[in-house]
């Protein structure tokens, strides 16, 4: 266990216990990964904040059943993403029908990430991308959003995303399948790749 780690059980201990300051600390750590989960999902700053300070609410009231042997920030994306997900049926946002693709299409989220070490004269055509691609994950629908900020954005292994979320592991493995090709669908019908 790290230094870290230690430090983080003591403080759940002590939250637990009572302590508003202990809690307030990990709010602090926590803070901003969970808001950026929540913003990601919801699509808006104002309703992010909203619902980020409700999952510290939920947070401290479930603290007490809070299983140690999870990790810490695993159980709060978990509440996280409920309670975006929870927001978002509230809106009865539509959601967009997975059209069929090939199978062995290539995924742009891996491209993406290999066009990283490309030269800086190619800096406005990835921004373009990365805004297209912005715009591709916010069209998905929650559940796929969910799993592929989980996967991309806080680098979560499968078997922790499946387990923040609830779904099992294949469920997983195929929401984010099915959400690659919807997100390269879009990209290709709008022309970025």
């Amino acid at each position: 266990m790290t230094h870290r780690q230690k430090d983080e059980a003591a403080l759940i201990a002590e939250a637990v216990a009572g302590s508003e300051r202990a809690f307030q600390t990990l709010v602090e750590r926590y803070q901003r990964p969970v808001f950026s989960l929540v913003v990601r999902m919801v699509r808006d700053h104002g309703i992010a904040e909203d619902v980020t300070q409700e999952v510290f609410v939920k947070a401290w009231m479930a603290l007490a059943r809070y299983d140690p042997r999870r990790r810490f920030a695993s159980w709060l994306f978990k509440i996280a993403s409920n309670a975006a997900i929870d927001h978002l049926r509230r809106k009865k946002l539509p959601t967009i029908p997975i059209e069929s693709a090939d199978p062995d299409a290539w995924s742009v989220l891996d491209r993406i990430e290999d066009e990283r070490a490309e030269a800086a004269d190619t800096l406005v055509k990835r921004h373009e991308l990365a805004e297209a691609l912005e715009a591709a994950i916010a069209a998905l629908r929650p559940e796929y959003r969910l799993v592929v900020l989980l996967r991309f954005k806080e680098e979560l292994p499968y078997r922790e995303i499946a387990e923040v979320t609830g779904m099992p592991l294949g469920t997983v493995k195929t929401n984010l399948r099915r959400a690659r090709r919807e997100i390269e669908q879009r990209l290709r019908a709008g022309g970025v790749v």
